[in-house]
């Protein structure tokens, strides 16, 4: 299948395309920032840019499917006048203008799925909302009807059409967790408002999955909650996540004070709604994390963050291997503002167990690092950790391999900021964005260090 997806940055972009690759599809995904996404991508695939409220790009004639997850960050900002326009001209208006980009089309795509939300629905403490429970009459309630009604306009263009209505979603560096986790790992967490409002839920694997599912089943059409069998209230929430980092969590936060902090968006905080995943369920659909309590085991067992990213060469992989191989080709792939100098080698060409120290500057701040080669495989990767450095934990795998032509270069980092709490916050919100500018020059770089051949016919 080639597939074209929006919004494949976000958190369910980065579950959903590994897999979606491994099945064996082809990817194309539209943005508004190609270099940045390049980056942010954690497989190798057709970027293009599209700004989803003005342009117009050039897109394949055989699509398959498109899945479209745009939207600006519901729980970002401030509800100000201007940020509800935004939020509703991500969603409203970037679908409106994402189907017309198929309606002359003389053979569209035969699957539409567009995400929705369960902000659809009024609130409900008892009973259990299903898809034909009527909407509310809110701010999110209107953006949801009105991005339903431009989804549903598939239909006309003879696209099997779907909306999964997303509940809490909740997965590892990312999303609501990245946002609760740091107040709970210092004992800060606790009941919102009186606790007693449902969290309806889902595992970011399972929007994946569902979404996967929805692809090759033809059943699957029309709205979809996309939600755990099991929700909870937000104090039984609240009490599995702190037994699972075991740490207590009483610091409860007034309904009042919520609206005095977030205004309106605090709806999003205090909201009650039990929604039912009985349409998935009867669709055959089986949940990877049905139960709170493995869901948020998974996450909160993770470590540190994760950078996976992938960038095709079209050259042979001997060739591409050789160069990476090569300690002093590191200098070549840092960006000048690092000033970073490779030291001394225990190798003059890598190899299993060579050492590398390193020098450069963070911010203006000199910093020694020293790195371990391991697990060196000619040909196909190796991993350099961190042994003395900035970080608490860094281990970078790069891996090889051949495809069209030509060689995939994989990047997967995984890190740990030390100042415990407090150092991840700021490291995340700050040393993140120094490491995209890193990869981003990195990946200028390989472009211009292997170039297509002359007498290759692949682009």
């Amino acid at each position: 299948m080639l597939i074209l997806i929006t919004g494949a940055t976000g958190l369910v972009g980065k579950t959903l395309l590994p897999l979606l690759k491994a099945n064996g599809n082809e990817i194309v995904i539209l943005t508004r920032n190609p270099e940045t996404a390049g980056v942010r991508l954690p497989i190798d695939c057709q970027i293009i840019h599209w700004n989803p409220l003005s342009h117009t790009p050039d897109l394949p004639e055989n699509i398959d499917a498109v899945i479209h997850l745009c939207g600006e960050g519901i729980a970002d900002g401030r509800w100000t006048r201007k940020r509800k326009q935004e939020i509703y001209d991500s969603r409203v208006l970037s679908t409106r203008n994402l189907l017309n980009l198929f309606s002359n089309y003389k053979s569209p795509p035969k699957v539409f799925i567009s995400a929705s939300a369960i902000g659809y629905y009024k609130n409900s403490s008892q009973s259990a909302l299903d898809e034909t429970s009527p909407p509310d009459d809110g701010f999110l309630a209107k953006v949801c009807k009105d991005w339903e009604a431009e989804t549903f306009k598939a239909d006309a263009l003879g696209m099997r059409t779907l909306a999964l209505r997303l509940g809490v979603i909740l997965g590892h560096d990312g999303g609501v967790m990245a946002k609760m986790l740091p107040p709970f790992r210092m004992g800060l967490g606790g009941p919102l408002g009186n606790g007693e409002q449902w969290m309806s839920w889902i595992h970011v694997r399972d929007v994946a999955g569902l979404i996967i599912t929805a692809l090759e089943n033809p059943a699957y059409q029309g709205p979809i909650n996309a939600v755990s069998p099991y929700p909870v209230t937000n104090k039984e929430f609240t009490n599995v996540l702190a037994k699972i980092i075991k740490l207590p969590a009483f610091f409860t936060i007034p309904a009042l004070m919520l609206k005095l902090l977030f205004g309106e968006m605090s709806c999003l905080l205090l909201a009650s709604q039990n929604v039912s995943s009985r349409k998935a369920i009867g669709l055959g659909y089986k949940f990877v994390y049905p139960k709170l309590k493995t869901a948020l085991k998974v996450i909160c067992d993770q470590v540190g963050h994760k950078l996976i990213t992938e960038q095709w060469v079209p050259q042979p992989i001997d060739q591409v291997f050789e160069f990476f191989s090569n300690a002093k080709n590191l200098e070549t792939l840092t960006p000048d503002f690092l000033h970073f100098k490779i030291v001394k080698t225990s190798h003059t060409k890598i190899q299993e167990g060579t050492i590398l120290d390193y020098q450069l500057r963070l911010h203006g701040i000199p910093v020694k690092w020293q790195s371990k080669i391991t697990g060196w495989i000619p040909g196909q990767r190796f991993s350099d950790q961190q042994t003395r450095g900035p970080y608490t934990f860094w281990h970078h795998t790069h891996e090889f391999y051949e495809a069209r032509g030509g060689t995939v270069i994989r990047d997967n980092v995984v890190y740990k900021f030390p100042g415990w709490v407090p150092g991840d916050i700021l490291g995340h919100n700050f040393i993140n964005k120094d490491l995209e500018k890193i990869f981003m020059f990195r990946r200028e770089q390989i472009k211009k260090l292997f170039p297509p051949n002359p007498k290759s016919t692949h682009e």
